[in-house]
């Protein structure tokens, strides 16, 4: 099973590699000029940096401030996006998601092979850091909000290296990475990114896997009677089927499910009323430019995992959405009643799928339960949403409990 002892090893393992032959990018030195790196000095570098304003260019926004670990790394309010900037006033495109649970995130990839019962299936775009997928770790990832104008606004990695080394970190960095680290600002920069993303794979913080379904999956809870119908629900091909993205079950190793399979998916959610200008395509763009000519892969965006959800009050890429029911109640009701979802148009009818280009509707996902029409009946009750509902509440990790 995987547990907090079986994922600090796995930790030690990963790191003690990183030690031994770093993943400098560009770097024109070894980190230190004798012995390996110390990680659980890193890891105490790495949270230090991630709760630091002082990265970013206004001296206000720190990592945490999007990612708070009050509320498992992910956004501590119920804003659709969170606002940053260089003035503290810029909206972002995307809602901020929990950086929890990441640790096994693989590289995007196209092409994807990894079914337990069938290796040979191509399960399609898969993967990689944000919500379309283009950074390829938690390092490369850390880097885009230090150097978006929506997020940290800084304008170069030299400036932040210049404020760090000016910083309450200086004399942590030194000691980490060497009395030199500051003598190129470039390899400072992915030492500081280094140190964050070792922090970033630490068990405690990130992946404690303490939540009531995972004593449940120990043997040492049980689930409720209404808990138990909401799994039944969660997992049920004719119903629910959310298991068919946010897999449930332990893995034939004895893993525990990460509730994602990394995939991308185009789902046609609707547009918030307060948008910016444009349509956000996701894997297509405006963010990510090496598919901009793949119409197949407009809408797309990552599955991201179920655990810890019933603490955000804003969902899907945008925001839009604004509770675990009425998630539910748009699998449900989606194409039968998407009144309830979509506005009218200038010629009054439902202007469905409403923050997508009709050129890319081909895209949206139509499997159960978004496999019906108006006039059929829902795949889901009120009742089964509300159990399914309850059953989300068990994935949430034991600090976070309320």
């Amino acid at each position: 099973m995987m547990h907090t002892a079986f994922a600090a090893a796995v930790l030690v393992a990963m790191l003690t590699a990183c030690a031994v032959a770093p993943a400098w990018r560009g770097a024109a030195y070894a980190p230190r000029d004798q012995g390996p790196l110390d990680v659980p000095a890193l890891t105490v570098l790495g949270r230090s940096l991630f709760f630091d304003p002082a990265l970013s260019a206004s001296g206000r926004s720190a990592c945490a401030s999007c990612h708070d670990p009050r509320f498992a790394y992910g956004p501590p309010n119920a804003l659709p996006v969170q606002w940053a900037g260089l003035d503290g006033r810029t909206p972002g495109l995307r809602a901020a998601p929990s950086l929890r649970y990441l640790q096994t995130l693989p590289p995007f990839s196209e092409h994807h092979f990894e079914n337990e019962d069938d290796d040979s299936i191509d399960a399609g775009p898969t993967g990689g850091h944000t919500w379309d997928g283009r950074a390829s770790s938690a390092r490369d990832q850390a880097r885009l909000p230090l150097l978006s104008a929506d997020e940290m606004a800084n304008t170069s990695p030299a400036d932040i290296v210049a404020r760090l080394q000016r910083g309450a970190q200086a004399d942590a960095m030194r000691r980490v990475f060497g009395a030199q680290v500051f003598d190129n600002a470039d390899t400072a920069f992915d030492a500081m990114l280094f140190a964050l993303e070792v922090f970033q794979q630490s068990p405690a913080d990130f992946y404690p896997y303490s939540s009531r379904y995972d004593e449940v999956l120990r043997g040492r809870a049980t689930l409720s009677k209404v808990e138990a119908r909401g799994l039944a629900l969660f997992n049920d091909e004719a119903k629910g089927n959310c298991a068919s993205c946010h897999p449930s079950a332990p893995s034939a190793d004895g893993t525990f499910p990460l509730f994602t399979d990394f995939g991308l998916i185009a789902l046609g959610v609707p547009r918030r009323a307060d948008a910016q200008p444009g349509s956000d395509l996701g894997l297509c763009g405006p963010l990510r430019s090496d598919f901009a000519r793949r119409a197949d892969y407009c809408g797309l965006f990552r599955t991201p995992t179920l655990r810890n959800v019933a603490l955000r009050r804003a969902f899907f890429h945008n925001g839009v959405l604004r509770s675990l029911d009425e998630v539910l109640r748009f699998y449900a009701r989606r194409d039968i009643y998407p009144q309830e979802f979509y506005p009218r148009g200038a010629d009054g009818a439902i202007a469905k799928f409403d923050d997508l280009p009709p050129a890319y509707h081909a895209n949206i996902n139509t499997d159960l339960p978004f496999d019906r029409r108006a006039g059929d009946a829902p795949a889901l009750s009120d009742d089964e949403i509300a159990a399914i509902v309850a059953f989300l509440h068990t994935l949430t990790d034991a600090d976070q409990r309320r």
